[in-house]
């Protein structure tokens, strides 16, 4: 007999077949994993967390179980995924410094906001706090639509009742496929009168809301110095980003001194990650204003700041460290949720506030509707006790006579199934005349909550005062004037611009520059007047030598007429043989450096190409904000940028290859910012070999071989005006036709 196949087998394109499993996948992620539910703000783990410890009956007011057991329930009914992955969950529900109102009241060492772990879950107990009490109110009362679990043996809810705002107030984070959710805790208080607000005026707008909520409040604190205008528009689109800073003190110290005390920092920054890094800028030199951090945090964080010396401003010692550690960092904003019909989309800040309200009115009504009909079925049990009492002989004789009293009853006093029943099932003590009364008073008051139940029902209007009274019990309990409810995130105004020195945030120190003819580059400790004994590669030789300062910027001038820019304290030590700076600047292989120097702020320059072609720039413009530099000199094809010269003094003196000097006033040269510039000197062979400027009065000075110099005063020979071929330079002129 033949064996029939293991299962369907289908050719199909392995294209299709993986993007129909990765959209599979992806939809998975999207909606049963990593986006939160606009109206209880919780992804699937968090809320099969809280209804599995709401089973085990871990109420406020109830005693702790491990975290194990809530663990195991999780896996087993409703999560079978990992179990550390579902512990690390109920963590963070119960850390107060990751959520603003923790759901979870954890017993046992939970983590710390230097980023240590929490004990493991054998270790650790747990039960609901009164806001995971307030999302699950009404849970048993028909309030919400309840799915099979993933092996089908139970049910689990698909959202939360979600009396407490929780998406807003403590926020969420998640990233699916494609898409992520990031949202900043926020202040209940001020959610609950924002959602108030839209009860009253369904179309408030936005800049209206973020007048009544201001912005974020972190549970760690800290300073929100983000602009009004940015924070309305990051609400009005779903997406944006705050500005949050730590919030510090100064502490004066004996001697007249000073301390920085840090006090709050940042959202979700470890502590000790953050000491490291201050400590790891301050070994490598670039906090120059500091002078060291310790930690003296007990419960309270304590951040010990010292400068090096009370002339240190304060101000721009904490401005240099917001902007270069987390001491400021950027809360991201983009409200990515997953709305009623399960789509994930972005919403603005009224949309998720309506979302929230409109969840609460269907719960309102479902919950109304499931008393009524509890209602109406205790009334109709009461309707036929009272019927029995009012024939209480006889009920007595037809359950003691009759062989189906049951339908005996029915048939006589037209009962339904449901009261037969009752009567049937009543006790012996129920038939006291005291009981009658309590039935009549029973019913009186059934009657009368029925009745105001239909109304509700009836009126929409009365239904979201039913809401706002709701909104307004959830304020007085968890915010307002509540230790839990009290704002911690100040909304400071906008830092004002604070020009941070160089010296602040690089120590300045003596170095000197060496860079070789290949472009080799490296500083050595010092200002180093001999560097004869500095050691190059093989074939490679001493070119520029540069005294410079670690805060200072470095020019360099290549012949394809570009200015790049790099700060001195990026550069190699002075062991080895350096870095190429082609490299460190992004020059192209085919150009060559014409000249190296220290920026200095407010000095002119005569740059010019190597067809005798220049003019004088001002050394303010040709500083480049990129790595691609500067444009200066606009070569023609054929010419390259060839002399770059400080421009001070009141004539210029250009020497060709053709070893003619010339000598013309500096002032008929133009000033410009780009350009080819105009003719220096007229050459039939050749080009320019190189330029200087100079005092007249002073003499002309050259290089006369090691470490001698020659002056020539007399210089009427040589002078003319721009453009003109000149003669030749006076005799004992270098052989290099260079100026040195």
């Amino acid at each position: 007999m033949a064996s029939s196949p293991a299962g369907e087998i289908r050719d199909v394109k392995l294209s299709d077949a993986l993007s129909e499993r990765y959209l599979s996948y992806a939809l998975s992620t999207i909606m049963a994993r990593s986006l939160p539910d606009v109206r209880d703000g919780l992804k699937p783990v968090h809320r099969r967390l809280l209804f599995a410890m709401r089973q085990l009956r871990l109420d406020p007011n109830s005693g702790f179980k491990k975290s194990a057991r809530v663990v195991g329930d999780v896996i087993g009914k409703f999560h079978p995924h990992g179990d550390q992955a579902i512990y690390d969950a109920l963590v963070r529900l119960a850390q107060d410094f990751s959520l603003r109102f923790p759901l979870i009241d954890g017993q046992g060492n939970f983590g710390n906001i230097d980023g240590d772990n929490a004990a493991a879950m054998r270790y650790t107990e747990a039960r609901l706090t009164e806001v995971a009490a307030a999302m699950l109110e009404g849970i048993d009362e028909d309030a919400v639509d309840f799915r099979p679990t993933y092996d089908g043996e139970s049910e689990e809810p698909v959202v939360l009742p979600g009396a407490f705002p929780n998406l807003l107030a403590n926020g969420a984070q998640g990233i699916a496929v494609g898409m992520a959710t990031s949202i900043p805790p926020h202040n209940v208080g001020e959610v609950c009168d924002a959602l108030l607000h839209v009860i009253k005026t369904p179309n408030a707008t936005i800049d209206k809301l973020v007048d009544l909520m201001p912005g974020p409040d972190f549970p760690t604190g800290g300073v929100l110095v983000e602009a009004r205008e940015s924070i309305v528009e990051a609400y009005k689109t779903g997406k944006g980003s705050f500005r949050l800073r730590a919030r510090w003190e100064t502490e004066k110290i004996k001697g007249g001194g000073y301390q920085i005390v840090v006090t709050e920092i940042p959202f979700q920054v470890q502590k000790s990650r953050l000491i490291e890094k201050i400590a790891e800028l301050l070994m490598a030199k670039k906090l120059a204003m500091l002078a060291d951090v310790r930690d003296e945090s007990t419960d309270e964080i304590r951040l010990i700041l010292e400068p090096k010396s009370r002339n240190v401003d304060p101000d721009v010692l904490m401005e240099s460290l917001f902007r270069q550690t987390d001491l400021e960092t950027r809360i991201g904003l983009n409200m990515n949720v997953l709305d009623a019909d399960n789509t994930p989309r972005v919403m603005n800040l009224r949309e998720v506030l309506r979302a929230f309200l409109d969840h609460r009115h269907e719960v309102l009504k479902r919950r109304t509707q499931y008393r009524l009909d509890r209602i109406a079925h205790r009334l109709e049990i009461l309707d036929g006790y009272l019927i029995a009492y009012l024939n209480i002989d006889e009920v007595i004789r037809i359950i003691r006579e009759e062989d189906n009293p049951k339908a005996k009853m029915m048939k006589r006093w037209k009962l339904t199934d449901v009261q037969a029943e009752a009567i049937l099932n009543m006790r012996l003590r129920a038939l006291r005349k005291l009981e009658e009364i309590s039935i009549r008073e029973e019913h009186s008051d059934l009657s009368k909550e029925q009745k105001e139940l239909g109304q509700l029902m009836k009126n929409e209007q009365k239904r979201w005062a039913v809401i706002g009274d709701e909104v307004k019990e959830i304020k007085a309990q968890f915010g307002g004037k509540t230790p839990l409810g009290a704002r911690r995130s100040e909304i400071g105004a906008p830092p004002a611009e604070v020009i941070i020195p160089l010296e602040a945030v690089v120590e300045r120190e003596p170095v000197t520059i060496l860079c070789s003819d290949k472009g080799w580059v490296r500083a050595l400790k010092g200002h180093q007047e001999d560097v004869s004994d500095a050691k190059y590669k093989e074939g490679d030789r001493e070119r520029f030598v540069v005294h410079a300062q670690t805060t200072d910027k470095l020019l360099v001038f290549a012949t394809n007429g570009r200015f790049y820019t790099l700060g001195v304290d990026k550069l190699p030590g002075g062991r080895g043989f350096g870095e190429p700076l082609r490299l460190m600047m992004g020059l192209p292989n085919d150009q060559d450096i014409v000249a190296v120097f220290v920026h200095l702020p407010g000095r002119k320059l005569l740059v010019a190409s190597s067809d005798g072609r220049g003019f004088v720039v001002p050394e303010d413009e040709v500083v480049a904000q990129t790595k691609n530099g500067k444009q200066v000199i606009n070569p023609a094809q054929g010419v390259e940028a060839a002399v770059c010269r400080p421009a001070g003094g009141d004539h210029v003196a250009v020497i060709g290859e053709n070893r003619k000097l010339l000598i013309f006033p500096l002032d008929e040269l133009p000033e410009m910012t780009r350009g080819r510039g105009v003719i220096l000197q007229k050459y039939k062979d050749g080009g320019l070999s190189d330029v200087k400027t100079f005092v007249l009065k002073e003499g002309l000075t050259w290089a006369a071989g090691a470490g001698r110099v020659r002056t020539e005063t007399d210089l009427r020979a040589w002078l003319g005006k721009r453009s003109q071929a000149g003669r030749l330079p006076p005799n004992g002129f270098a052989k290099s036709n260079k100026f040195g």
